[in-house]
């Protein structure tokens, strides 16, 4: 994926000369020595990214850490008082106003923490607020503000008002808002954590859900790391306005950059960030059809194994054989395809350790880990699943 937005080490500054506090900064002065020595308050200090056009891009930290007065830096709500910042190669600190307002009203768009709707207007003029302001012509305007209320799941409800509908229906309608603009860039600062867990939860598959189909490229804000990791295909972490690691969710569980880290994502669930392609091993033997059962046996005996996959041309998986099926089969001198059985388990490369678990506790044989392709690519025993899940590694196994 290129590079769609890239900031070069941007700093905010509040205060009455935010210039002056950015030397006390490089000599090691802390945030809150800054404060009080001076009154200005850093919000974030060299801070530099570069976000992938079609990403989802997280960018987590506790209160205070600097998270919300950066994504305000991506559509200039909060000037930097340093750095640069391009999208698609333009850097929108030198816009004019007008060029400016372009780009908020066509290539980014912003979803609130506490929905934003206009409690006068029904859940369609909502949607088309933005449209209307952009002055498209009613009918297009309804059609794009009707076609992107279905996205999110609405339909049905154009006529109702803000304060007839839940927490979760309300936010749905900030994001078809926020979609109906057609924004390559959507910003969401901490946009589910005013709803209650079970519909946050709703929402989290949602936008994964519509990411899938529309392929934007996604800002999000949250202090909740469970969240963090599992919406996200990046993560920066932020502490006293510095981003401390950024990486992929398996990077930053796998190697903390140092404690602060560690500490902050002790709590993770484990199980739902990994993934079978993370814990499988790679098949060390394998068999054809036409390789029959004394290579079978060979194999698991030179690779200290109970049975083997055995496979196509195409590295498919046609069925798996065991060291006693083998050996009883050779005797009675039958073909592969009598001997192997069919009751395993095949699993999708990026399904979730945690749904994982109920198929291999149940399955007699390794899962079978395929690709999109459907070509064997791994391998999954009942014990690479429980060691992900061990208490050193921050799951407790109840």
């Amino acid at each position: 994926m290129t590079t769609q937005i890239k900031l070069e080490h941007v700093s905010k500054i509040f205060g009455p000369k935010p210039k002056s506090v950015i030397p006390l900064i490089k000599k090691g002065m802390s945030k809150a020595e800054i404060l009080k020595k001076t009154g200005h308050t850093v919000g974030v200090y060299d801070a530099s990214l570069k976000i992938k056009k079609g990403e989802i891009f997280v960018i987590m930290g506790l209160s205070g850490s600097g998270k919300s007065t950066l994504i305000r830096c991506f559509n200039l709500l909060n000037k930097p008082t340093d750095g640069a910042i391009y999208i698609d190669d333009e850097n929108i600190m030198k816009c004019s106003n007008v060029g400016l307002k372009k780009v908020r009203q066509e290539k980014i768009a912003m979803v609130f923490q506490h929905f934003g709707l206009f409690s006068h207007r029904t859940v369609l003029a909502n949607v088309e607020y933005g449209l209307e302001i952009r002055q498209i012509p009613k009918k297009e305007r309804r059609e794009i503000a009707l076609k992107n209320i279905e996205i999110v799941g609405l339909k049905g409800y154009e006529d109702k008002y803000p304060d007839e509908l839940s927490g979760g229906m309300q936010q749905r309608v900030g994001l078809a808002r926020a979609l109906s603009n057609d924004p390559d860039i959507l910003l969401m600062d901490e946009p589910f954590s005013a709803l209650d867990p079970l519909i946050r939860r709703e929402m989290q598959i949602e936008l994964l859900d519509i990411q899938n189909r529309l392929q934007k490229t996604i800002i999000f804000i949250t202090h909740d790391v469970n969240e963090a990791f599992k919406l996200g295909d990046r993560v920066a972490v932020m502490k006293d306005g510095h981003v401390v690691q950024v990486g992929t969710p398996e990077e930053i569980i796998e190697s903390p950059a140092n404690e602060y880290i560690s500490e902050f994502i002790k709590d993770i669930d484990r199980s739902k960030v990994l993934q079978a392609n993370h814990v499988m091993i790679k098949p060390n033997a394998l068999v054809s059809l036409k390789d029959g059962l004394n290579v079978a046996i060979k194999e698991m005996k030179t690779n200290g194994i109970s049975s083997v996959f055995v496979v196509d041309r195409q590295r498919c998986v046609k069925g798996i054989v065991t060291i006693d099926d083998a050996i009883k089969g050779l005797k009675e001198k039958k073909p592969m395809e009598e001997v192997m059985r069919h009751d395993f388990t095949i699993v999708e490369e990026d399904e979730y350790v945690n749904d994982l678990i109920p198929k291999v506790l149940e399955s007699r044989f390794p899962l079978a880990v395929v690709n999109e392709e459907k070509k064997l690519t791994g391998f999954i025993l009942r014990v690479h699943v429980l060691a992900s899940l061990t208490p050193e590694n921050g799951i407790e196994i109840n």
